[in-house]
């Protein structure tokens, strides 16, 4: 058995002396709700995007969903679209608004939103759509756009996978999408250890955004006590509010991994195609990308091809044997017990999704993974499936 410490995660987070100083600092100061961290995180985030995007630090990816399509208009009742292939998270934020998730199959191929699909499932009923960007491979966000803006719906990107993929030359989140969501999960290559970040080009959808993720409160209190003079204990609620903001505790974590977003990336991307060559002559389909300075490369999604002699499961459980975490991403929410009863979706509408996730196996890839932890998992690969 393999220690702990020999181990090969999936993902590690990447963290620097820099971050752990920034926290201690945040701890001493006496104030770690959210305060002047949180907003320098929201400003680096958002010139990190440029095209005048707008960011709004909340506690979850998934409370960041709920607020934008509550911030879009979507009310009891509407239906939204989204993927088949994604984590839960995804359409538990459509379930807890209110709304009905409709879930709709992935093109074969991509792990993405199938756009055809999207528009054979919008009705009169149909308030947003929320394509998810897969392991950091962007959706065909043009056609997205377009049909959307065609039919009046929302368009809201689950851009947990997504920093930093480009569509068409541009940063996801500062696309022309109603917003994104993006996730600081510990797996993540910018995390809060639990957080997200929503973005917007629209100013008056980010004001109702930030306003809702604290309350409805018009005042921040951190900002009420630094006020100098007049009343500023007095605040207003101006709208329905929620309690999802982020603390400066958790956003001290990531104010300087933001200034490492590149860097980090530039080492995902020479891992993938480390992993693409070495692996090349195996029965495994590498993960599909336009370029692979566009993929954001938050996970190595590879297929098992037919012609392996080994399943998708069997792979994982020998990849564990040698101490090596792989994961499967996603089991399509179709074959989970709670959307089976909630979604219309019967499994035969999303065949590629299940198709798909019955094959796909994630290998470790974080910026943090050395070139001897890689090698360890390319000489196993190369060891199950050659004498398999």
């Amino acid at each position: 058995m393999f220690s702990p410490e020999a181990r090969i995660p999936l993902a590690r987070p990447d963290l620097c002396e820099e971050d752990i100083a920034e926290v201690v600092s945040c701890l001493k100061s006496g104030w770690i709700t959210s305060g002047t961290r949180a907003a320098r995180l929201e400003t680096a985030f958002a010139e990190l995007l440029g095209a005048g995007t707008h960011a709004i630090a909340v506690s979850s990816a998934t409370s960041g969903l709920e607020l934008a399509l509550l911030a879009v208009g979507v009310e009891p009742g509407d239906e939204v679209i989204t993927s088949a292939y994604t984590f839960t998270a995804t359409a538990e934020a459509i379930y807890n608004v209110g709304a009905q998730p409709v879930l709709v199959d992935i093109e074969r191929g991509t792990f993405n939103i199938d756009p055809a699909r999207v528009a054979e499932a919008l009705g009169p009923r149909t308030r947003a759509v929320i394509p998810v960007h897969i392991g950091g491979h962007a959706c065909r966000m043009n056609e997205l756009i377009a049909l959307c803006r065609l039919r009046g719906v929302a368009l809201i990107e689950d851009a947990a996978h997504a920093l930093p993929t480009r569509c068409g030359g541009t940063l996801v989140g500062a696309l022309d999408s109603d917003a994104a969501v993006f996730s600081f999960y510990a797996t993540k290559s910018l995390t809060t250890g639990e957080g997200g970040m929503v973005t917007t080009r629209d100013a008056a959808l980010a004001r109702r955004l930030r306003l809702a993720s604290h309350h409805g409160i018009d005042r921040a209190a951190y900002a009420r006590e630094e006020e100098p003079s007049g009343s500023p204990w007095h605040y207003d609620v101006v709208c329905r509010g929620f309690k999802c903001n982020m603390s400066d505790a958790a956003a001290a974590i990531a104010i300087h991994q933001v200034e490492r977003v590149k860097r980090s990336h530039e080492r995902r991307v020479t891992l993938a195609l480390r992993y693409d060559e070495a692996l090349a002559d195996l029965p495994l389909i590498a993960p599909p990308r336009e370029d692979p300075c566009d993929h954001g490369w938050h996970l190595y999604l590879a297929r098992i091809d037919s012609e392996a002699g080994v399943s998708r499961d069997g792979l994982l459980c020998e990849l564990l044997k040698r101490g090596i975490v792989g994961g499967t991403h996603f089991k399509p929410l179709p074959l989970m017990s709670f959307w089976a009863r909630v979604t219309p979706s019967a499994p035969g509408s999303v065949a590629v999704a299940i198709e798909t996730w019955r094959d796909v196996v994630a290998l470790p890839l974080f910026s943090g993974l050395t070139d001897g932890e890689q090698e360890r998992v390319i000489i196993a690969l190369r060891d199950i499936l050659q004498t398999s």
